[in-house]
């Protein structure tokens, strides 16, 4: 059925599921928050964990569908493609959201997001290690850098809770309660969770009108599928990050901002096994090299980060 529209109507349900995903995330973040200090999980935590994978719907969308018919190298061009897209979203927060005055990565008082990007960096050097694989090394739909990816994420998380429960480097970071904030606190967590839900299944509907649009305009406009993908599709599915970052950082939540961006990158590698065991298919050793070129730069542009997180910078 999307075949048949033309490039202009195509265009327009591309655009709309853009602007869907972007309202959806904002209700995201601030329905993230909430459930954060009702289930005591901080912001750090609630970030890695919660509105990271939720914030990610649009890409647990596009790989499922690709993996389904067959596309598999749209799916690893907007893994990839996105988690260096979406590292760009902090420099976004640092000179939209935080502005001249100060810098992101010293107004949150946390070093867990070290720990946060060094799970970043993890699971990219896995994903370079599984490219190197034979392409027929797979055993009930899995393969070994399947186990290694979703083992290494597993023990990331906890880490990163047992980290928010208390170590000695550890400080609490003073949380100003807007006006928003306090609505959100008064209301029911029924209320709460039911936000929360509509919100992430507009995420999830807005991710697959954007991958079939995308798909079919890149077909008519004669681009290839892994161009697409780590270009124009992972833009569009970092939405969510932009708008609950955004929302974060006027909240002064900013430990939030930043372990929502983290958090996502170090789970979308995940999606690559699921895009293996929904094919049946080794995905990372076909992966071509401009994948490789991006995990790599989804690496360096990590980096920066985490020196910031240690040195607090003002400029």
């Amino acid at each position: 059925m999307v075949n048949s529209l033309s490039l202009p109507v195509l265009l327009l349900v591309f655009v709309g599921a853009t602007a869907l995903v972007w309202r959806a995330g904002i209700a995201l973040s601030t329905t993230t928050d909430s459930l954060d200090k009702h289930f005591k999980l901080g912001e750090a935590l609630g970030g890695i964990l919660i509105l990271a994978i939720i914030t990610n719907l649009p890409e647990i969308a596009i790989t499922v569908s690709t993996a389904i018919n067959n596309k598999i190298e749209l799916a690893v061009g907007n893994i990839l493609g996105g988690i260096a897209l979406q590292t760009l979203v902090l420099v976004l927060l640092d000179a939209v959201g935080v502005g001249k005055q100060d810098t992101l990565t010293a107004k949150q008082s946390s070093l867990t997001p070290v720990l946060e990007g060094a799970l970043v960096i993890a699971m990219l050097k896995l994903v370079v290690m599984g490219h190197q694989l034979p392409k027929d090394l797979v055993f009930a739909r899995l393969t070994p850098d399947s186990l290694l990816l979703v083992g290494t994420w597993i023990v990331g998380v906890w880490l990163t809770g047992k980290a928010h429960k208390g170590l000695f480097w550890q400080t609490d970071t003073a949380r100003n309660v807007s006006k928003k904030d306090a609505q959100f606190d008064k209301r029911s967590t029924d209320k709460t969770l039911l936000i929360f839900g509509l919100a992430a299944l507009a995420t999830l509907a807005g991710g697959v009108a954007l991958e079939e649009s995308g798909d079919v305009m890149s077909k008519k406009l004669g681009m290839d599928g892994v161009i697409i993908g780590s270009t124009v599709l992972a833009a569009a599915t970092s939405l969510p990050e932009v708008s609950t970052g955004l929302a974060s950082v006027r909240s002064k939540e900013y430990t939030l901002a930043i372990s929502d961006i983290f958090g996502g990158n170090a789970f979308l590698p995940v999606l690559l096994v699921v895009a293996t065991v929904i094919s049946g298919k080794p995905v990372l050793p076909t992966a071509q090299k401009s994948d490789i070129y991006l995990t790599g730069l989804g690496m360096l542009v990590t980096i920066p980060y985490l020196y910031g997180a240690l040195f607090w910078p003002k400029r």
